[in-house]
């Protein structure tokens, strides 16, 4: 993935992964793009620091963060306006939550930085919900 096919470079992107080798591989990937990457914070309680203190482009974050949701990150971000990518194993987003592209894991490079791309050029397609989770 090329940074000047994506648009990344200098993007400052925050990354909430409680898995340790997930969040670093995705540090890494946006790194290689030019990205400036906050965190990664692995619990919802860095997350919140992060989203509340942080000049943010972007976010990705994982829906479940060591067993509790994610929702009040998601939540925090939108009230300040940072467009969110959300990472999940579920293949779905929870109903109710703040609009964003979903990526399943395990994820690719190019799903990343695809996303996030679509995400901050306005591009990105909602993905459906799931009431489920």
């Amino acid at each position: 993935m090329a940074r000047s096919e994506k648009g990344l470079a200098g993007k400052r992107i925050l990354v909430v992964e409680d898995e340790f080798l997930l969040a670093l591989d995705a540090a890494a990937t946006l790194e290689a793009c030019g990205v400036k990457v906050v965190g990664p914070a692995y619990s919802i309680e860095r997350a919140l620091a992060l989203a509340a203190t942080e000049d943010l482009d972007a976010a990705m974050l994982d829906v479940n963060l060591k067993g509790a949701n994610s929702l009040p990150v998601a939540l925090a971000l939108e009230r300040r306006g940072v467009p969110i990518m959300y990472a999940t194993g579920y293949g779905a987003k929870p109903r109710d939550w703040p609009a964003g592209p979903v990526i399943d894991k395990p994820y690719s490079a190019e799903q990343i930085g695809g996303a996030l791309a679509s995400l901050l050029s306005g591009t990105a397609r909602p993905e459906p919900a799931s009431p489920a989770l």
